[in-house]
């Protein structure tokens, strides 16, 4: 397989006979002029509807290339980003999908929509879209049972809640599978001091062929490295992206 990533947490994963494309949002490198010539049929996830992980322009596409299965988070069909025609499967979590070639599990994520297991020629992937431990932060400081307020949505959160939230979200996704060949997950510095704890939760679970760090474009490449160090940890390869465009053979 040969994974590309496009910007943000949108990828590009070619396989011996389809190309997935996750979280398509901006493509500074161009990578979709060359996928969309491809003669392999072509399958475009959205894990949910923000406008970082969702564009209309993915229907564009389809003016170029005939063979476009378009699987998407139902969410996006609720907050009437899309028309219920415009995807081929609208999935919530728990829902699946499958065409023989590719089959999909809609997960959980502590944010909007879903993230992704897609299993395909005998391997298993995992798109994380929005999970992860996004208050990780303020868990040193705050009280069982207590708010504290983040400026950053301008909102009173309860950072240990969320935690067992995404927990939850973990041992759910441990019940359909324990290990992945592939796996993208958010590694965002805005988050501030543990960063890299959700991620760190989650390879302490599973079995993890290679992890991708997504979701950084803020942050910049470097700050999604410093994951590497728990990787390294596990002995669990980590691809350490440099640009836009970046391809890496699995």
């Amino acid at each position: 397989m040969k994974l590309t990533y496009i910007f943000h947490s949108g990828f590009v994963l070619e396989t011996e006979r389809s190309i997935l494309v996750f979280d398509y949002w901006m493509d500074p490198a161009n990578v979709m002029e060359s996928v969309l010539q491809s003669e392999k049929p072509l399958y475009v996830f959205s894990s949910h509807f923000h406008e970082d992980h969702f564009t209309r322009d993915i229907f564009e596409w389809r003016k170029h290339k005939e063979d476009i299965t378009y699987i998407l988070s139902k969410d996006i069909l609720r907050h009437r980003r899309a028309g219920k025609m415009e995807a081929d499967a609208w999935l919530a979590k728990g829902a699946s999908w499958s065409d023989g070639l590719v089959s999909v599990k809609a997960l959980g994520s502590t944010d909007s929509g879903v993230s992704w297991i897609v299993e395909t020629e005998g391997k298993r992937i995992f798109h994380a879209g929005d999970l992860n431990n996004w208050y990780a932060r303020f868990l040193p400081e705050v009280v069982l049972g207590q708010t504290i307020y983040s400026e950053e949505i301008e909102e009173d959160i309860d950072p240990i809640a969320h935690e067992k939230q995404y927990l939850g979200e973990l041992k759910d996704i441990r019940k359909v599978a324990d290990g992945f060949d592939v796996v993208m997950f958010p590694i965002d510095g805005r988050i501030g001091n543990g960063y890299t704890l959700g991620g760190r939760q989650f390879i302490e679970r599973f079995k993890v062929g290679l992890f991708v760090p997504m979701h950084f474009v803020v942050s910049g490449f470097e700050s999604s490295w410093r994951m590497k160090e728990f990787t390294d940890e596990m002995d669990i390869p980590f691809w350490e992206i440099t640009k836009e465009g970046d391809t890496i053979e699995i």
